[in-house]
C-alpha cells in the first residue's frame, strides 16, 4: 500500500519578540489580563519579512534536514491566510525564491486549518500521482492584518511558518485524515479582508475596505471546544484506532483555555497535547507545524510514535491529521 510520510520538519519565526508588557505600551491592557486569558506571554512579530520570506526560510529548513535539495520537490504547498499579494501565490513566489524549479505550487485558503488542509491534500494528490516528495508550509504574517487598536485581537496574533517534508513511502505514515466546513458560520464569526467592489458602474459607494482581523471570541471558542473533540475522534475511528494508542496531539495554538476544555471533553491529561503558544501566540496555519518541528527538535518524537494534529479555523473549517512518525 502507499503512504506518505513526514521526513523532516522546519520552522522560522522573526527575530522580534513582543512581550504582552510591550503590548501594555500600544493598547489599554497588561501581562496579567492577557496571559490569564489565553495563555499568551509574547509573539514574533515581523520588521518586514512579507509572507513568502518567512514560509521560504520554514522550507528550507525543512529540505536542509531531509537531506535533500530545492530541486528534488515536486509538489509545493502553501496554507495561509496572509499572502504577499492575490496573484501570483505565495506558493509559486517561494517556488522561485529557494529554487524549487520541477515543483509545480499553489496555495490553499483554510484560516488556522490550512496546514491540515494542505497535508491531508498534498497527501490525497502524492498517492494518486507519480509525486515523490512535497514540501508543505503553513505561513503568516497576521501583523498586517491586526487592528493595533483593537485589545481584544492584537494580543492574540504573532508572526510564523512551519514547513514539512512529505515523502512517499510503503511504511505507514499519513493514516487517515477528515476536513470540514461550515460556511454558515464563517461571516459572523471571524473574517478578515472584506473588499468592497469598486469600478466605474458603481454609484454613491462610500463604504471602505476592511482589512482587519474581526472575530466573535466567545462563538469561536464554543466552536472550537466542540470540534476538537469531534475531530480527533473522528480521524482515529478512520483509522480503527483508538486514543489510547495516541502519543500526543498538536491542536491548532490559538488559546491555551480551548485547549484545556478539549482535553476535559476528551478525558486527557493537558499533557498529551503539545503546546507553545505561549511563546508565539496564534500564528494560524503556521500554528501546527511550528508546534510540531519544536518537538521534533527536541527529540520529543520517535519513530513508531502516533501522532493527531487537529485544526479549526475561518471559513468555519477544522480537520485533523492522524499519523505515525
Amino acid at each position: 500500500m502507499v503512504y506518505t510520510k513526514i521526513i523532516s520538519t522546519g520552522s522560522y519565526a522573526p527575530n522580534n519578540i513582543v512581550t504582552n508588557d510591550d503590548l501594555s505600551k500600544i493598547v489599554e491592557t497588561d501581562d496579567q489580563w492577557i496571559s490569564s486569558r489565553t495563555g499568551i506571554r509574547e509573539r514574533r512579530i515581523s520588521l518586514g519579512e512579507n509572507t513568502s520570506a518567512l514560509a521560504a526560510k520554514a522550507g528550507l529548513d525543512a529540505i536542509n534536514n531531509a537531506g535533500l535539495t530545492p530541486m528534488d520537490i515536486d509538489l509545493l504547498i502553501v496554507a495561509t491566510t496572509t499572502p504577499d499579494m492575490f496573484t501570483p501565490s505565495t506558493a509559486c513566489i517561494v517556488q522561485d525564491i529557494i529554487g524549487a524549479k520541477k515543483a509545480y505550487a499553489f496555495d490553499v485558503s483554510a484560516a488556522c486549518s490550512g496546514f491540515i488542509y494542505a497535508l491531508s491534500v498534498a497527501d490525497k494528490i502524492m498517492r494518486a500521482g507519480e509525486e515523490v516528495n512535497a514540501l508543505v508550509i503553513g505561513a503568516e504574517t497576521l501583523s498586517r492584518i491586526v487592528n493595533w487598536n483593537d485589545r481584544g485581537t492584537c494580543v492574540l496574533f504573532g508572526d510564523g511558518a512551519g514547513a514539512v517534508v512529505l515523502k512517499k513511502s510503503e511504511e505507514k505514515g499519513i493514516i487517515s485524515s477528515v476536513l470540514g466546513s461550515d460556511g454558515t458560520l464563517g461571516r459572523s464569526s471571524l473574517t478578515s479582508g472584506e473588499f468592497v467592489p469598486k469600478n466605474p458602474y458603481i454609484e454613491n459607494d462610500n463604504k471602505e475596505d476592511d482589512i482587519y482581523i474581526n472575530m466573535d471570541g466567545k462563538e469561536i471558542f464554543r466552536f472550537a471546544v466542540n470540534k476538537i473533540p469531534q475531530a480527533v475522534n473522528e480521524v482515529l475511528a478512520k483509522a480503527e484506532t483508538s486514543l489510547d494508542e495516541v502519543k500526543l496531539i498538536f491542536p491548532h495554538q490559538a488559546n491555551l483555555r480551548i485547549v484545556d476544555a478539549a482535553a476535559k471533553k476528551l478525558d486527557l491529561p493537558k499533557e498529551k497535547f503539545y503546546v507553545n503558544l505561549n511563546k508565539y501566540g496564534n500564528t494560524s496555519a503556521a500554528s501546527i507545524p511550528l508546534a510540531l518541528d519544536e518537538a521534533n527538535k527536541n527529540g520529543l518524537l520517535q519513530q513508531g510514535d502516533k501522532l493527531v494534529l487537529v485544526g479549526f479555523g475561518g471559513g468555519l473549517t477544522w480537520g485533523s491529521v492522524f499519523l505515525q512518525w
